[in-house]
């Protein structure tokens, strides 16, 4: 397994020091395609370590783990790749800027936080109280400030760049397409719509078909399967904050969540690789180079 990466993370202080994130681009973007990895990042910052209650492995039970090596052969199809450096249990990027629980703060929060979305009472907002399994993360409750901090340093940074991309493609192709890749537990957990059920390999969210054009995930969902994956689509996993602030169909721009089951590629209590990591991660670049025969035209609203 991959240990925890510590991050160029200066303790005494309360600023992220190390690359937040990182584009691997092509030489020359021949697809009107984005892809995004929110959620694998694993540099850990020492004293937020150090504030945690969870060891070195559980603290890691929230990562979308390896999705950046799996989607990586992405910019040789000529996509180019966003992937997040900062882990999801210090900053989740898939929410609004301001998703937090109170319990977790000192003092009142601003009235602008969003204290009452269903992912803060989950324990997972932007910064999460919990992991995916259920744990407790910090010992003792933070600063306003902090969250602050992390936003200005992460958040706003990252999206920045995100709509850059998002936006350099539309204007070269006349229309975008984001695709964000994540990963999901195999089985559906306590608090979820499918607790206890195994599920598919591939979940597609289009937000019920409000975020992108239907012939795109009919697209990539024929794709997947004839390379004999199976596929759901929405459920249990519709699309987050990003597929849903980005998706904007009607002006060229859509967006598709790809959730891939984690028992294809890693075993899920120790994060270990398994053999056929390798043979998924082919798969992902032959469905990205299968992209490029998209009929862009109904994307397009102006061609």
């Amino acid at each position: 397994m991959d240990q925890v990466r510590l991050s160029s993370f200066d303790p005494a202080e309360t600023l992220w020091r190390g690359p937040a994130f990182d584009v691997r681009g092509p030489r020359k973007q021949k697809i009107p395609v984005v892809m995004a990895s929110p959620h694998s990042g694993r540099d850990y910052p020492p004293n937020f370590l150090a504030a945690s209650r969870l060891d070195a492995l559980t603290i890691r039970k929230s990562e979308d783990s390896y999705v950046d090596e799996l989607f990586s052969e992405a910019p040789t199809h000529g996509v180019p790749l966003l992937r997040a450096h900062f882990p999801r249990a210090y900053m989740d990027v898939n929410r609004e800027p301001f998703e937090l629980d109170p319990e977790m703060f000192v003092g009142k929060l601003p009235s602008f936080v969003n204290t009452r979305s269903l992912r803060v009472a989950g324990g997972l907002g932007t910064i999460a109280r919990v992991v995916a399994d259920g744990k407790e993360i910090y010992r003792d409750k933070l600063s306003f400030e902090e969250a602050q901090q992390r936003v200005g340093d992460l958040y706003e940074p990252y999206h920045d760049q995100l709509r850059s991309l998002v936006a350099d493609t539309h204007h070269s192709f006349g229309c975008a397409v984001l695709i964000d890749c994540h990963s999901m537990p195999s089985v559906g957990g306590p608090m979820d719509q499918d607790a206890g059920l195994m599920r598919a390999d591939v979940i597609l969210g289009d937000r019920h078909g409000s975020s992108c054009a239907p012939s795109l995930t009919d697209f990539v969902e024929a794709a997947f399967k004839d390379l004999g994956y199976s596929v759901g689509r929405n459920k249990p996993y519709a699309g987050g904050y990003t597929t849903e602030r980005y998706g904007k169909p009607l002006h060229g721009i859509h967006t598709l969540q790809i959730e891939l089951n984690r028992a294809l590629y890693m075993d899920e209590a120790s994060l270990e690789k398994k053999p056929r990591f390798a043979d998924l991660q082919l798969d992902l670049s032959r469905l990205t180079e299968r992209l490029v025969d998209l009929d862009i035209a109904p994307l397009c609203p102006l061609l």
